[in-house]
């Protein structure tokens, strides 16, 4: 494909911002984006925004996007609004990809963000409840537990406060995984306190607290296997990428070395399989897809960053990434295989679990983090001689998988 650069890239603080607007809090990471590449607003052709949450929260049911980047200082150009669940972000960024391939523009801007914290709770959590078939729920969730039936819960392990449901069906991933391969609790929890050791080191993180293997174990259940620093919080913030070809390339006089270039951008939707198929997922699929596009392997990444909604997410997508086979990404995880420093280090920024989960804004946090890394500007969480990255964001259900992928490759 023609090439195509990353060139900017900002982001706020993930985390509670009570007192902030999502206007301001689109503001500072599209500012932040457009110092980071030299870019003037008026340069910018056209946006992608990525909102999730905006129409069940906020009332704005319409036109989030235009609203938000005028209020900015950008308007006047196309400006589209993409709702892909927890994918949005990744989807707003692959569909600016694929305006650049077209040639319908030279520079473009996708930027995502959410003010999920507010004071009714229950609210709050039912924005998750429309990730599935709203017209029968009963049976998609009957579908989605079947594969771990029978499956012996220890007791205790069940949280009395409101959780999300996607928690529970993790928690069934999380025993079918147990069931056909034989991964461990601790396994599980190992990936958890590798994700939150990272996160002390980066400074935009929701969660920056450190924890032991033992320590994620004892904190409080949701449902069994996980406890709650396995699970992702509810988060606001924002992030934004300043994306374009060669000739926007030029235009903007980046430094090649600074360039990200995107080796391939792919988005794939959830197709009909059975559970003792796990080749046949919708995102192994992709990332097969988007290594050919590539023209590289598994083998040739040096860092990723992986929705890990809970720790089990990261279990299912390093092995869906060929990172690891099926089955291995429990003892792996507990080798430190996927530590900064071991063999594949993964989730350098801490992950969704600790560095938080605005939705709209949560694939492109990822992308913010992997050019950090490509660009040997993440600091202490610096991966050395990174060369080569790959990024999962996905989201919603269909079946008995992820509704929404989206996958991006990147190299220095």
């Amino acid at each position: 494909m023609p090439d195509i650069y990353v060139v900017g890239v900002g982001m706020t603080k993930f985390g509670r911002h009570m007192d902030r607007t999502l206007e301001s809090l689109v503001g500072e990471a599209v500012d932040a984006s457009l110092k980071d590449a030299g870019c003037e607003k008026s340069a910018i052709q056209s946006a992608f925004y990525t909102g999730v949450t905006q129409g069940s929260l906020q009332g704005q049911t319409l036109i989030p996007g235009q609203i938000l980047l005028a209020k900015n200082g950008i308007e006047g150009i196309p400006v589209f609004n993409i709702e892909n669940a927890c994918a949005s972000g990744s989807s707003g960024f692959y569909l600016a990809v694929q305006m650049l391939k077209a040639g319908s523009c030279d520079i473009a801007l996708a930027v995502g963000a959410e003010k999920m914290n507010i004071a009714d709770k229950a609210k709050m959590f039912s924005v998750f409840d429309g990730g599935w078939d709203v017209s029968n729920p009963e049976d998609n969730l009957k579908k989605l537990l079947a594969p771990s039936e029978g499956f012996e819960v220890p007791d205790g392990h069940e949280s009395d406060r409101p959780y999300s449901l996607f928690m529970k069906v993790y928690a069934a991933f999380c025993r079918q995984h147990m069931q056909n391969y034989g991964t461990t609790q601790r396994q599980i929890a190992a990936i958890c306190a590798k994700n939150h050791q990272h996160s002390e080191h980066n400074v935009l993180a929701q969660y920056r607290k450190p924890y032991t293997v033992d320590e994620v174990l004892a904190a409080p259940p949701i449902t069994y296997p996980l406890t709650l620093p396995m699970c992702a919080p509810i988060s606001d913030g924002a992030a934004a990428v300043v994306v374009c070809n060669a000739e926007g390339l030029k235009r903007l006089g980046v430094e090649r070395k600074r360039a990200i270039k995107v080796l391939a951008s792919v988005v794939r939707s959830a197709t009909s399989r059975s559970a003792d198929k796990p080749e046949l997922h919708c995102e192994h699929l992709a990332g097969k897809q988007a290594y050919e596009l590539a023209g590289i392997g598994p083998k040739d990444i040096d860092v990723a960053e992986v929705h890990d909604a809970t720790a089990m997410g990261e279990v299912m997508h390093v092995e869906n990434l060929g990172l690891v086979n099926f089955g291995e990404a429990g003892p792996a995880a507990e080798r430190g295989d996927f530590t900064i420093g071991g063999r594949i280090p993964v989730n350098p920024s801490g992950g969704l679990e600790s560095k938080g989960h605005p939705i709209g804004a949560t694939g492109l946090g990822q992308i913010y983090e992997l050019v950090m890394q490509l660009r040997g500007e993440a600091g202490a969480r610096q991966v050395e001689g990174a060369k080569h990255a790959i990024q999962e964001n996905s989201g919603g259900l269909l079946g008995i998988e992820e509704a929404a992928v989206a996958i991006n490759i990147f190299a220095k």
